[in-house]
């Protein structure tokens, strides 16, 4: 039997009949919730970047890069949670933008890692303030002890969904020691 957890239509009911998503209601199912935050988070984001010139994937791309120099593409990528071709374009813009550099691995030649630049550091150092308020604004009369719970439940919905294959266990294995420094 499938299970769906007790208390919030997450239980198969009578003769195991699914609830439906009326049921449940919007206001009550997780997944609607995430999209509806993420998707006004990088609304409200990409809206107080504009006059830094930055889209999020270069935003993010450069946070990044400043806690965790030396990721490849598909690091990167994966970490930002965007396309790998997107990356890539985004890596060009801002390339030509000054903000980063690609080298080859000395190990592995084949290996291009990406590295910001002096001016990357003094352009993150002007959104961090942003991205931080946009932070503390999102958690405001969250206590301590929720916040904390909220992330501990982030972090096995994560690993849930890896399990079951759909958040990229691949890329994950290629960047855990570096998501991990990040969390």
């Amino acid at each position: 039997m499938t299970k769906y957890f007790t208390g919030s239509f997450r239980e198969a009911g009578d003769g195991n009949r699914l609830p439906s998503l009326g049921e449940i209601g919007l206001n009550r199912f997780a997944p609607h919730l995430i999209n509806r935050l993420s998707a006004s988070y990088n609304a409200n984001l990409q809206e107080r970047l504009r006059p830094l010139d930055l889209t999020t994937p270069k935003m993010r791309a450069i946070a990044l890069l400043t806690i965790s120099p030396g990721l490849t593409v598909n690091e990167l990528s994966f970490l930002a949670v965007v396309e790998q071709s997107t990356m890539s374009r985004t890596l060009d813009a801002l390339e030509e933008q000054g903000f980063v550099r690609r080298q080859s691995r000395a190990d592995d030649m084949r290996v291009r890692e990406v590295h910001i630049t002096d001016a990357g550091r003094d352009v993150f150092q002007q959104f961090w303030p942003v991205l931080f308020g946009i932070f503390s604004q999102l958690f405001e009369g969250i206590e301590p002890d929720e916040y904390d719970a909220f992330i501990v439940t982030l972090h096995k919905v994560l690993r849930n969904i890896d399990r079951i294959g759909g958040g990229g266990e691949a890329a994950a294995k290629n960047g855990d020691a570096k998501a991990d420094a990040e969390a």
